[in-house]
């Protein structure tokens, strides 16, 4: 029975590997060339699945062009030494939808745009998007009808 959860550190590393890869445009396909080994092995890295070991991280790293260090960034830290669940941060959840293609292509789309109150108002539309009633209605259209 292997009901075992992956370690949050192998999940966190993995997503900084598909982060930093999507970021460059290189696919799981020319990544798993460069070291070696089938996509589907870099889909269990990337997924925490598999734990990465400390020289295939290396490979990883100089194929990514990035330092080791990277991959382990805001890695949640246990909260103590007896205890081994991570302390979650509210950073995860950011970190975690960078490492997605959505995260990725609306960064670089939002880094595009020059205008620095076009940039707050795309803020305020997503803000009011993502609201529970799907209108924050502290920047609602005066004008709209409810």
């Amino acid at each position: 029975m292997d009901d075992k959860k992956p370690n949050p550190i192998d999940v966190h590393v993995g997503s900084r590997i598909r982060l930093r890869r999507t970021m460059l445009k290189i696919s799981q396909e020319k990544l798993a060339d460069g070291l070696g080994i089938t996509f589907q092995q870099v889909q269990k890295y990337e997924k925490g699945a598999n734990r990465v070991g400390a020289s295939r991280l290396q490979m990883i790293a100089t194929i990514l062009s990035t330092p080791v260090g990277y991959f382990f960034a805001d890695a949640p830290i246990p909260s103590s030494t007896t205890d081994s669940k991570p302390v979650v941060h509210e950073e995860d959840a950011v970190t975690s939808f960078l490492a997605t293609r959505e995260g990725v292509e609306l960064n670089l789309a939002f880094q595009r745009v020059a205008n620095a109150k076009l940039r707050q108002n795309i803020v305020q539309l997503v803000k009011s998007l993502g609201a529970p009633s799907g209108l924050d209605r502290d920047h609602a259209d005066p004008g709209a009808t409810r």
